[in-house]
């Protein structure tokens, strides 16, 4: 008999989802993959015939290694009904779907999840596992939903904004009122009903909660489904990301916040490229980056070997990670930096103005909002952007962790913020490694203008190679649009400010500097 593949809609509260089922032959059981997306908008008008074909030609690793696919397009997208919002609905259609497949006849009890981006989303949400849930491989997503939306209390623009404009309600509002700058309207509290011509109300209280630490975010509007959601899975849990990836520090977080037992049966994988995880978008190759290119049928196996069917591609309980410009792959507890280096940035104080009508850019999102790395524009481009070089490096350096940043700052302004942003300094240009924004009033909610304090600033985990002759750039601004929104200037909820002032914000070099984690041990050749 051969492979086939069909359709089925399954129903959930208030819409039926299009699910395709392929299977390696009709009547047998089978461990079963779900998938499901909202990335399926091409299919809305094709034949669902033509759909099982591309799925069953698609997924032939999966049924060739005996397993059972079932693909479900999410609530409001392609060829599924209902009204996409968000997250919001996941939980309850991704129950109903496991639930329905229990029911199958090719169902055999072992039940895997897998799915990347926000495809690994609607799985978190669906939290604690069930007990024939046997594995997960969750890519390139953070279960804590803060975080896809803010970096200390910025709106991060370049992650959420733009997309989650596009998700809402796709097929009842074909047209929206949206540009990019839409994000700098001020009150930005008008933004969903200027765009979409109403409120969106989880939307809209996204805007009224930047503080990560409010209890907003543990309420289905703020992602509390999702909320620790591996934490104590006791399951095996394949994470994946990438050093460019929009979520890298927090899928970081999720790895170490595991439980021993979970942790001892899982493993995260750490590729070099940003969140397509293809190397062909990078401005830099690095040779067998690619995760398919440098582990082959990887979910598979990683199935396999739960099942005891084969050896694990990855070592549980440790981190397999790609280490840029040295360019090879290392797996060990990541955490082996064994001193920090502290890198001063000057002498004396420099002073800019900072206007929030006329933001700064910087090119490529690093590891928190989309755009990967890329090469930097010249220093000194700007009035508002300040840009330093540190010495020349003597000798190869290993860098291995979380970067750190401290700024001794100034401002007239009763509250403003300030940007950093480090790049490696390489013959071919400055490439970009990571940024950090923050705002003085998370160290000092009652400032007065004109006083002095210090700023730390943390960046997400890297791990690369500063070779002999090379430097580092660290920019620092008040600003980074279209990353994240900018400040205004002004105290309070950023989101309910109707004017925003210019400020000329201050910073002491000789009292500020850099911190990088070195491994100092003498490595292999």
């Amino acid at each position: 008999m051969k492979p086939l593949a069909y359709f089925e809609y399954v129903p959930c509260e208030g819409a039926s989802l299009f699910t395709v089922v392929c299977l390696p032959q009709k009547g047998e059981k089978y461990p079963t993959v779900i998938y499901r997306t909202p990335y399926v908008d091409a299919a809305e008008e094709m034949p669902p015939e033509e759909i099982c074909a591309q799925k069953l030609e698609e997924f032939s690793y999966w049924v060739e290694a005996g397993y059972a696919v079932v693909f479900q397009h999410c609530r409001g997208r392609g060829k599924s009904d209902g009204d996409c919002v968000p997250y919001i609905y996941e939980r309850e259609d991704g129950l109903a779907l496991q639930a329905w497949v229990r029911k199958q006849p090719f169902y055999n009890g072992e039940l895997f999840l897998r799915g990347g981006s926000y495809g690994a989303s609607v799985h978190f949400v669906t939290a604690p596992f069930a007990p024939d849930i046997k594995g997960v491989t969750l890519e390139k997503q953070d279960c804590e939903r803060y975080n896809c939306n803010y970096r200390n209390g910025f709106y991060k623009v370049g992650l959420h904004g733009g997309w989650y404009v596009s998700m809402y309600k796709r097929k009842s509002i074909r047209q929206k009122n949206y540009v990019t700058d839409c994000y700098r309207m001020l009150p930005l509290s008008d933004f969903s009903k200027s765009v979409f011509g109403e409120h969106a109300a989880d939307f809209d209280e996204i805007l009224r909660h930047p503080d990560k630490n409010d209890a907003f975010w543990r309420t289905r509007f703020g992602g509390g489904e999702a909320h620790d959601a591996i934490r104590n899975a006791g399951i095996p849990v394949l994470l994946v990301t990438g050093f460019y990836d929009i979520y890298t520090g927090g899928v970081f977080d999720m790895w170490r916040g595991l439980d021993e037992k979970t942790k001892d049966l899982s493993a995260l994988v750490v590729y070099p490229f940003d969140h397509s995880g293809l190397g062909a978008r990078q401005p830099i190759p690095f040779e067998k980056g690619e995760m398919a290119e440098a582990f082959g049928r990887y979910a598979v196996q990683w199935f396999d070997a739960i099942r005891g069917k084969g050896e694990s591609p990855f070592a549980c309980g440790k981190v397999t990670y790609y280490q840029l410009f040295e360019n090879r792959w290392q797996c060990d507890d990541f955490y082996t930096a064994n001193t920090m280096k502290r890198i001063p940035l000057g002498k004396g104080r420099v002073t800019y103005t900072y206007n929030p009508y006329a933001p700064a850019t910087f090119k490529g999102g690093l590891s928190a909002n989309f755009g990967g790395t890329a090469f930097q524009d010249p220093p000194h481009t700007r009035y508002d952007i300040v840009s330093v070089y540190t010495s020349e490096f003597e000798e190869d350096t290993l860098v291995k962790g979380k970067i750190g940043a401290s700024l001794k700052v100034s401002s007239d302004a009763e509250d403003t913020c300030f940007y950093v942003r480090l790049s490696l300094c390489r013959a071919d240009g400055d490439l970009g490694l990571r940024d950090d924004i923050n705002q003085i009033s998370n160290f000092d909610a009652a400032y007065m203008p004109g006083g002095e304090l210090e700023m730390t600033f943390s960046f997400d985990e890297h791990a690369f190679l500063i070779r002999k002759g090379e430097k580092l750039r660290v920019d620092i601004s008040s600003s980074a649009f279209p990353f994240y929104v900018p400040h205004t200037n002004r105290r309070g909820l950023f989101s309910k400010q109707t004017t925003a002032k210019i400020a000329h914000n201050t910073v002491v070099l000789e009292d500020s500097y850099i911190e990088l984690p070195i491994v100092v041990e003498r490595r292999e050749k």
